[in-house]
């Protein structure tokens, strides 16, 4: 991603790391497919419990990302983000 923070320009790559042997072993598909599933599953935990509302539709950018990203690593699946 790029922009501007504090006045000045950034550009930061965030990732989700996924074992691929790990997905394969437990749930039978790559670790593409079970992000492209988990993602959305634990995305409504922060929507159930109130952190995240809103009216209409949405998309993931009208969020405060840090309760999904919290979620990520509580169910042990660790994210990162490098600063380029």
């Amino acid at each position: 991603m790029k922009g501007v923070k504090d006045g000045r320009p950034r550009e930061v790559h965030p990732y989700h790391v996924v074992d691929n042997e790990w997905s394969m072993k437990e749930y039978g598909s790559q670790a593409v497919v079970w992000q492209t599933a988990f993602n959305p599953v634990v995305a409504l935990e922060p929507l159930a419990g109130g952190a995240w509302s809103g009216t209409g539709v949405l998309g993931p950018e009208a969020f405060e990302a840090r309760p999904f990203l919290d979620l990520l690593t509580d169910h042990g699946t660790p994210w990162g983000m490098r600063e380029q």
